[in-house]
C-alpha cells in the first residue's frame, strides 16, 4: 500500500527533518503539529498543519490538537472495507498513511529532583500514545515510527518499493505497542509518589515496594539452552534504557556466552566489587572457590586460585581492576570458561587470543543501579531490596574474654564480605585477605565448617592462624568447636541464637576472639 501522506509529530526530533525531507523527496504529503511543523518549515520541508486537516485549531495549550475524527479516522481507515470507504469520503476524511510519533519525555521529567506534581501530570503525553495505538491497530493499512533509530531502513523501503510491507508495518506495530505499555507503566509508576492531603496534591519518593511493579523488558540475546539443554533461554534487559551491570558488558572474544555462564559471572563480579583493592573472584556453580585482594591484582588471581585449584578448573573469574599482563599470563595457565573485568590491556588480550573459546567481557564503565531483587516462585514473584550491607569494624560487637588482634580483624572484614556471597549456610577460613577454606549450601552449619576444613587440606593450606565468618548464627557450639581444633582463633557472625552463651564459652575454651555482627546475610 503506497504511502502518500504522512502525519508527523514528535517530541524527539533527533533525524526527524532528514527524513522529513526524503518522504517528501518521494512524493508524500508531510502533515505536523507545532514545534515540528516549524522545524521543518525552517528547514524547506513543505509541511500541511494539522489544524488545515481537522478544521479546528490547537486548544487547551496545546493538549489537544490531533484528537480529533479526522486524524483518527484517518488513521483508523481500513482500506479494504466498503463501509469505511464510504464514511471516509462522506465526511471527507483524508487517509493517513504513515504516523511517525515519538512521546514527551515523561520519565526524564518524573527523574528531575525538583519536579512538581503539575509538571509531572503535564508531561504525561495523551494524543502521541492515542495516535500510535490508532495507527498499530491498523497496521494492516497504516505504517507506524515511534523510534528514529527505524528512519533510515523505512526510507530504503518506501525508495525500493513506494510502500511498506505488511511484515514492516506488523513489526513496526509491535514496537509501538511496546512502547505505549512501556510508557503507561512508567506513569503507573510514578503516580504512586503523589499523596493528596487536604485537597492539595504532593509529590515524594516512591516507596522501595510500591503497590505496582511494572516491569518492561526486550530481548537483548538469544541462548542455545538454559541451565540445561532441554530448557529455553534468552538474556532480556529493560527496555528502552542502555544496558548496564554485566547485561551490558562488551564481550571482547570468545564463544557465545551460556545461560550458566551469565549466572556465575554475575556472582563473580558481585563479589569481587566488594574488594577496595585489587581483587580477583573464581566462581564455580554461584559459589566462591577462592577470592582474594592483594595489593596487585597477580598475588590476588594466586592467592584466589591456591584456595582451591581444583574447582576453579572451567569456573568463571571476576577481577576489579584492567587485567595486567602479569595476571594475563598466569590465568593463561589454567582452564577458564569466562573472565569479567573492568577493562584488558593490549598484552593482556594478546595472551588470549590464541584461546578461541575463552570469553572475555569488558564491564562498562557507568554509574551502579539500585536493582530490586527478584525470584521467580510459582503463581508469583518474590521482591526484595537487594542485599548492600556494608558492615564497618564499628559496628561489631566484641562477646569473647579476648578482643580480636589488628591482623584478624582485617582477616574477619575481609572474610564477611565472601561470606555474603556464599549459599547458605555458608563458613568462610580466611586469612590475609585470600580465603583458604569455603563451606557452601549445607543443610547444616557444622557440616560447612567440616567441609571447609577438607577444602583447606586437600589445597593443602593451614588454617592455623585463620579467623572464620559465618552467614549466620551458630544454634549450638560444635560448629565453632570444629573451626578451633582447625586452628581458627576469631570468628565473625551474627548472633542472636538461644545458644549464644554456649557458642561464646566454647571460644573461649580456644581463646578465640568472636565478634557479633547483629546483621545475617542468608543467600539462597
Amino acid at each position: 500500500m503506497a504511502i502518500e501522506r504522512a502525519l508527523i509529530s514528535v517530541y524527539d526530533k533527533t533525524g526527524i527533518v532528514d527524513f522529513a525531507r526524503e518522504l517528501a523527496s518521494l512524493s508524500v504529503e508531510i502533515v505536523s503539529t507545532g514545534g515540528t511543523a516549524k522545524l521543518l518549515r525552517e528547514a524547506g520541508v513543505e509541511v500541511r498543519d494539522v489544524a488545515e486537516l481537522t478544521g479546528w485549531p490547537e486548544m487547551l495549550g496545546g493538549r489537544v490538537k490531533t484528537l480529533h475524527p479526522k486524524v483518527h479516522g484517518g488513521i483508523l481507515f481500513q482500506r479494504g472495507k466498503a463501509n469505511d470507504r464510504a464514511q471516509v469520503a462522506e465526511y471527507k476524511i483524508e487517509p493517513i498513511d504513515l504516523v511517525v510519533v515519538n512521546l514527551y519525555p515523561f520519565s526524564a521529567t518524573a527523574a528531575d529532583p525538583n519536579v512538581t506534581p503539575d509538571e509531572l501530570i503535564e508531561n504525561i503525553d495523551i494524543g502521541g500514545p492515542a495516535m500510535v495505538r490508532s495507527a498499530a491497530k491498523n497496521f494492516q493499512s497504516v505504517g507506524v515510527v515511534t523510534d528514529h533509530k527505524d528512519y533510515a531502513a523505512i526510507v530504503t523501503e518506501l525508495q525500493g518499493k513506494g510502500e511498506l510491507t505488511l511484515q514492516t508495518r506488523l513489526s513496526l506495530a509491535r514496537k509501538a505497542y511496546a512502547r505505549t505499555a512501556r510508557y503507561d507503566g512508567e506513569i503507573a509508576t510514578e503516580l504512586e509518589r503523589l499523596t493528596v492531603n487536604d485537597g492539595a496534591i504532593s509529590i515524594g519518593e516512591l516507596e522501595k515496594l510500591p503497590e505496582r511493579i511494572n516491569i518492561s523488558l526486550e530481548r537483548r540475546q538469544s541462548m542455545r539452552y538454559g541451565e540445561n539443554p532441554h530448557q529455553a533461554a534468552a538474556l532480556y534487559v529493560p527496555a528502552g534504557t542502555i544496558a548496564s551491570g554485566l547485561a551490558g558488558a562488551k564481550q571482547l572474544q570468545g564463544k557465545e556466552l551460556s545461560y550458566n555462564n551469565l549466572v556465575d559471572l554475575d556472582a563473580a563480579w558481585a563479589l569481587v566489587a566488594e574488594f577496595h583493592r585489587p581483587g580477583v573472584a573464581i566462581i564455580k556453580h554461584n559459589n566462591p572457590c577462592g577470592a582474594a585482594e592483594q595489593d596487585s591484582l597477580v598475588d590476588a588471581y594466586l592467592k584466589a586460585l591456591e584456595c582451591d585449584p581444583i574447582s576453579a578448573f572451567g569456573g568463571v573469574i571476576a577481577i576489579n581492576r584492567p587485567l595486567d599482563a602479569a595476571t594475563a599470563e598466569e590465568l593463561s595457565k589454567l582452564f577458564v570458561e569466562c573472565i569479567v573485568a573492568p577493562g584488558f590491556e593490549s598484552a593482556a588480550l594478546e595472551k588470549f587470543a590464541s584461546k578461541k573459546n575463552l570469553r572475555l567481557l569488558e564491564m562498562q564503565r557507568g554509574e551502579s543501579l539500585h536493582e530490586m531483587d527478584m525470584k521467580r516462585i510459582s503463581g508469583g514473584i518474590l521482591v526484595q531490596d537487594p542485599d548492600q550491607h556494608e558492615l564497618t569494624e564499628a559496628e561489631l560487637k566484641v562477646v569473647t574474654n579476648r578482643a580480636p588482634s589488628a591482623e584478624e580483624m582485617r582477616g574477619l572484614l575481609f572474610g564477611w564480605k565472601v561470606c555474603k556471597h556464599v549459599k547458605s549456610n555458608a563458613i568462610v577460613f580466611a586469612r590475609d585477605g585470600q580465603t583458604v577454606g569455603v563451606g557452601a549450601g549445607q543443610m547444616s552449619r557444622v557440616d560447612s565448617v567440616k567441609i571447609a576444613v577438607i577444602k583447606a587440606a586437600t589445597a593443602r593450606l593451614s588454617l592455623a592462624g585463620s579467623v572464620v565468618a559465618s552467614d549466620a548464627f551458630f544454634p549450638f557450639p560444635d560448629g565453632v568447636e570444629e573451626a578451633g581444633k582447625a586452628g581458627g582463633t576469631a570468628v565473625i557472625q551474627p548472633g542472636g541464637s538461644k545458644g549464644d552463651g554456649e557458642v561464646i564459652a566454647m571460644a573461649n575454651k580456644y581463646d578465640m576472639a568472636m565478634v557479633f555482627s547483629g546483621v545475617r546475610h542468608f543467600r539462597h
